[in-house]
């Protein structure tokens, strides 16, 4: 496994975003694309927090949460691949420009 600080976090939650909808979506099962989404994020914060503690990886953890959860009702609004895509390009964003762009 890559060392912590080498992991590119915009790239892993991206995956655990699209990958996690898409794998519910296409098998039906929602807790496997829960299960996704829940392994990338967990290797998220541990890059978060190796390049800058607990607290920042706690509030990049809380938007990555928090945009899962807002997908919901956005796709209610926009649509499914919509509502997905501007989360994911919210919360990969943001996760380059706070940790990635740095390394």
């Amino acid at each position: 496994m890559k060392p912590a600080k080498d992991v590119n976090t915009a790239a892993v939650t991206t995956v655990g975003l699209i990958g996690g909808w898409l794998t519910a979506r296409e098998t039906g099962i929602r807790p496997l694309g829960g299960v996704l989404l829940g392994l990338a994020g967990g290797w998220a914060f541990r890059t978060w927090q190796a390049r800058h503690g607990v607290a920042a990886a706690a509030g990049l953890s809380a938007l990555y949460v928090a945009a899962f959860g807002a997908s919901h009702p956005l796709a209610k609004k926009i649509g499914a691949w919509p509502s997905v895509l501007a989360v994911t390009a919210v919360v990969a964003g943001t996760a380059h420009l706070v940790s990635d762009a740095e390394k």
